[in-house]
């Protein structure tokens, strides 16, 4: 009899764990949800003391930074991984990687967060109307209506719902470590709006505790799906997915990147002071002695300029640039990580792109060509003609990129990649050349550049050792989760 008892008692047991903690998450989300009911009441009847709090911290804050360009400047910066030019494509990229690694449900919950998040922003200051504060020294503008803050609503939300997702990739000791750096982050980007004179505290306050009721309620919802399809119920400490853990490390089965680091850093070294002579050496020799087409086959392009071709050469120009690069960079590392599970690709195209900075920034310094003696579209540069940086990036990124995907695609449109590092580079190479900014030397010494910069890091890094498919990378992390799941 009492044996019986016992195990009604254990069966029982997990179900009144959830119930418990649901009632409580519940409390917790109402008590939350109220309190940004009293606060948009407040501001909704033009409450005296909140007012006069709000004016009061608005002044004294738009006093402090207007007192310096660059402390605008950096209150500007932080701001800015608030908003939804930002967190737009960082939830979309996640989302993204998510699917590449197979967890679709807690994909779904980033989108409909996120979502519900862009819908509440609008309605909400829509309906309550409030104008944004006027003060002394304006260093900022913002359209809309004040209340409530999207900045602080969308952060508290996206920030709170990445930590939310991955933190059972992360080890238990580093994850008060995720939650701080998040909360801090959030608070930054709070205390900016109010800094640049853009909202009011009560803007904020109320961005907060709508966005905590919102990451609530959805993280409530996601409890209810996972117990209807069977899975046990998990404290909000462990994650929304506490069984993802494995699968979202970067390098669940990936142990030491590089053998002999200290060793392989002097190498790199050595290679890149070799590959700076180099450049030295043949760009002495191009500034001493320039060939007569160096010259003849800018200005022979320079006949054929009309606005059309201006505006075409100046858009796959911006393919060279550093933003255009950075933006391809950001984007293709994640997904590697994603899809390979392996760092070691990813510092071969990072290490690429730093020395490739690096080598064009000191070779251009020592060689210090000028431009070509023609009109240049692009106004005077800050840097000399040779080598050209925008080909080299360009030849650099998208010859990296070849190296590491010809390795671990096997189906055939894998030769887009080969293709791109040739068609880039070269239409970039004709803008600039169209342009004014560079003769066909400066483009050899790109050509230079990368072709023994990737050799020394091929060398070095050896890229594609142990090079898999997403899918024979998924296969090495399974016994990998089996073992965290036995512990």
């Amino acid at each position: 009899m009492a044996a019986t008892e016992d195990n009604r008692r254990t069966r029982w047991t997990p179900i009144l764990h959830f119930a418990e903690r649901s009632v409580l998450g519940l409390i917790a989300v109402l008590a939350v949800g109220l309190g940004f009911g009293v606060l948009l009441l407040l501001v909704r009847f033009h409450w005296g003391p909140l007012q006069t709090l709000d004016t009061d911290v608005a002044n004294g804050l738009n006093g402090w930074a207007s007192g310096s360009e660059t402390t605008v400047k950096v209150l500007q910066q932080i701001s800015s991984a608030g908003g939804r030019g930002f967190m737009i494509p960082l939830v979309a990229l996640l989302v993204l990687l998510l699917i590449i690694r197979k967890q679709p449900r807690p994909a779904l919950y980033m989108v409909v967060a996120g979502a519900g998040a862009l819908i509440l922003d609008p309605s909400l200051k829509a309906l309550i109307g409030r104008l944004r504060p006027v003060v002394e020294v304006p260093v900022a503008q913002a359209p809309g209506n004040s209340f409530p803050s999207g900045h602080a609503l969308g952060s508290m939300v996206v920030y709170g719902m990445i930590v939310l997702v991955f933190l059972p990739a992360v080890r238990r000791r580093w994850r008060p470590v995720l939650i701080g750096a998040a909360a801090v982050l959030v608070a930054a980007i709070g205390f900016t709006r109010i800094a640049l004179g853009v909202h009011f505290l009560s803007d904020v306050l109320g961005g907060w505790l709508l966005g905590i009721a919102w990451i609530g309620v959805t993280a409530y919802v996601f409890q209810l799906w996972r117990q209807e399809i069977g899975k046990p119920d998990a404290p909000v400490i462990e994650g929304l997915e506490p069984e993802a853990g494995p699968d979202l490390r970067i390098a669940p089965a990936e142990k030491a990147v590089l053998p002999h680091p200290f060793a392989k850093a002097a190498e790199i070294l050595v290679g890149w002071v070799f590959v700076f002579g180099l450049l030295y050496l043949v760009g002495y020799t191009v500034t001493r002695w320039t060939p007569g087409f160096d010259e003849a086959f800018p200005a022979w392009l320079q006949s054929f300029r009309t606005e059309r071709l201006d505006e075409l050469s100046w858009a796959w120009s911006k393919a060279g640039d550093t933003h255009a690069i950075l933006f391809i960079s950001l984007i293709f590392c994640p997904i590697a990580l994603a899809l390979w599970r392996q760092w070691r690709p990813v510092l071969f195209l990072v290490l690429t792109m730093v020395g490739e900075l690096t080598l064009f920034l000191c070779a251009a310094a020592a060689v210090d060509r000028p431009r070509p003696p023609i009109e240049q579209l692009d106004g005077p540069m800050p840097t000399s003609s040779f080598p050209s940086g925008h080909i080299a990036a360009t030849m650099c990124l998208w010859a990296a990129i070849a190296v590491i995907t010809m390795a671990r695609f096997r189906q055939p449109w894998r030769w887009i990649f080969p293709a791109l590092a040739v068609i880039m580079p070269l239409g970039v190479a004709l803008s600039r050349m169209y342009r004014g900014m560079h003769h066909p030397t400066d483009m050899m010494g790109a050509a230079i550049l990368t072709a023994s910069w990737i050799a020394v890091l091929w060398f070095t890094v050896r890229p594609n050792e142990h090079a898999v498919t997403a899918t024979e990378a998924g296969r090495e992390a399974v016994p990998q989760r089996s073992l965290e799941n036995v512990a």
